[in-house]
């Protein structure tokens, strides 16, 4: 039993791997020179769009089955989703690409040939998660690679010594004070989700502050997940226009929205930004996103204490009208939000994405972090924004936030 596991575990990296790059190439085959470009917004922790332009939004998305190659087990997974599923595979087994795939060298990949028993193994893996949350959990994904794996490629299968000390036996209940004696006071009613989520509008400054404020602008370093900070800056206008700029070595990379259309500038040239790509942008970078939660989650619910570092932490989870969820951290001293934990269900696993918020400064009477960090499965989604300036309804030129015109061609 414990060898077929160690094999399934192995294969489920090998295939999710392949199953991811056959995707990404057929659906996108970049021009000569694209690929380096890709590296560089990777470094930066910007996600590469596709050259394609954007599909409509009524535009039912298309299916591995549809577009992969050699597609057996994920035919229904949505297309969007490969990428993170694959660093979400290759994440919990502690593998890469070539654990499964086969790799002819470089950059040349054969994703789709099955030459290795760690792809065929990978497959069993996945219908087995499958089948386990169809059969145990209505089909809800409850089950999935990190379950077992825990980032090794063999899940551990007796406990590990030494064993962790048991919690001490419930305790009698307290008897109650004898006659003449002093009463304790009673303990406060703990705080209700809506009141924990109102804690922090009156934390940040207000709601009355907070609707002022109708455009940002910010300056600092954006780090991806290698470490290198480049020059920052980016312009917000409410409700969900912006415009940033990243500078590298490689260049300056613009991306903007118009509330409309979402584009990117650089040395590629002028492209449109289509999903997901545009919704990763919008999420990180629309004014009052982690501000008016209440409109962006449709009900609250209470989840619990828990620490971050030194600091209590009150857990609110919040779910969106779509079915999203989130769970949200907020100081229990302070009432800041330090932290939200987004989560996105697949078909073979619940795989999150964790922002930390830090450094809160006052800005002309709104409180705002001055340093955010973005933890995700996939490297090119790691990043940290720090910021050296931020101010506050700054008048702003629309036409910054609209697509520029792509550059004359020029004859030989």
């Amino acid at each position: 039993m414990k060898p077929n596991i160690l094999r399934l575990a192995a294969v489920i990296l090998f295939c999710t791997s392949v199953l991811a790059v056959i995707a990404s190439v057929r659906a996108q085959k970049p021009p000569p020179g694209q690929n380096e470009i890709a590296v560089s917004l990777s470094s930066l922790g910007i996600a590469v769009p596709a050259q394609t332009p954007a599909a409509p939004a009524a535009k039912q998305e298309k299916t591995l089955g549809e577009t992969g190659k050699n597609i057996q087990v994920l035919k229904s997974l949505p297309e969007s989703q490969l990428g993170t599923v694959m660093q979400y595979i290759a994440t919990s087994m502690g593998r890469r690409c070539d654990f499964c795939h086969v790799n002819k060298g470089g950059n040349n990949w054969a994703w789709e040939l099955d030459d290795k028993a760690e792809k065929q193994m990978g497959r069993t893996m996945m219908k087995m998660v499958l089948a386990i949350n169809k059969d145990n959990f209505r089909g809800n994904t409850q089950v999935g690679c990190y379950t077992c794996h825990r980032g090794r490629n063999q899940p551990n299968s007796i406990p590990a010594f030494p064993l962790p000390t048991r919690l001490p036996g419930s305790q009698p209940a307290p008897s109650p004070p004898a006659a003449g004696q002093p009463t304790t006071a009673p303990t406060p009613a703990p705080l209700t989700a809506d009141q924990i989520v109102a804690k922090y509008i009156d934390a940040i400054g207000g709601q009355a502050a907070i609707d002022k404020m109708k455009t940002r602008v910010v300056k600092g370093t954006f780090a991806g997940f290698n470490g290198v900070a480049m020059p920052f800056e980016a312009d917000l206008a409410a409700p969900d226009k912006f415009h940033i700029s990243v500078t590298s070595p490689q260049g300056t990379q613009e991306r903007g929205f118009d509330g409309q259309m979402g584009w990117e500038k650089g040395p590629r040239g002028v492209l449109e930004l289509g999903n997901p790509i545009l919704d990763q942008m919008k999420s990180m970078f629309s004014s009052y996103r982690n501000i008016k939660l209440k409109d962006e989650f449709a009900s609250f619910r209470l989840g619990g204490k828990d620490k971050i570092g030194d600091r209590d932490v009150l857990i609110v989870s919040g779910r969106a009208a779509d079915n999203h969820r989130e769970r949200l951290f907020f100081d229990a001293e302070t009432g800041l939000l330090l932290r939200r934990i987004s989560f996105t269900e697949t078909m073979i696993g619940v795989i999150p994405e964790q922002i930390d918020f830090e450094d809160y400064r006052d800005v002309e009477g709104v409180k705002l972090p001055f340093t955010v960090k973005v933890s995700s499965v996939e490297p090119g989604l790691v990043s940290t924004r720090k910021y050296s300036e931020i101010k506050l309804n700054v008048p702003l030129d629309d036409s910054k936030f609209k697509m520029p015109p792509a550059p004359a061609k020029t004859t030989p």
